[in-house]
């Protein structure tokens, strides 16, 4: 965990960090966790009907969003959530710790990530940094600083609710 910081820190990414108790779900998030600044957001770790690709899709925490119309913008025949292990192996993250943040782990870049248009248009978000028992406060420049610095592309896509 330190090193996620360093890592943030060494590149200059800013953050305002508020520790609370874990969160598993939005409910809990809603409940547990004070009123902060930024978009609240809700974080899927999904894969296609092979296991051979894996996504990690983004929208604000409110949205439903619909698996039967994503799966044809993701260029897949059907979807699915990824297992604890998969999020695991390719996140570094348990469930509950899922967000963007955990494509630091992603070191082979095996994630796809996509970003709702809808979400994007905020200019603060609140993601889990890698543990779900703090929430960072980060900017949308500094998102694009943390994408930059991991090497992940991240595409901003109108997702189905």
């Amino acid at each position: 965990m330190t090193d996620f910081f360093e890592f943030l820190d060494a590149n200059h990414i800013n953050y305002v960090k508020h520790d609370h108790p874990a969160v598993f779900t939005v409910e809990e998030s809603d409940r547990l966790v004070p009123e902060l600044p930024g978009a609240k957001t809700k974080n899927l770790f999904l894969r296609d009907d092979k296991g051979k690709r894996h996504f990690l899709v983004l929208v604000r925490s409110d949205k439903r969003v619909n698996l039967k119309e994503l799966k044809g913008l993701l260029n897949t025949k059907r979807i699915s959530f990824g297992s604890p292990q998969r999020l695991k192996k390719h996140l570094g993250v348990d469930p509950g710790a899922v967000s963007l943040l955990a494509v630091y782990n992603d070191r082979e870049h095996s994630v796809e990530v996509f970003m709702d248009a809808d979400l994007w248009e905020s200019e603060t978000f609140q993601f889990h940094p890698i543990v779900n028992t703090s929430t960072l406060v980060i900017s949308k420049a500094d998102i694009e600083r943390f994408l930059s610095a991991t090497g992940h592309e991240m595409k901003i896509i109108d997702i189905p609710g």
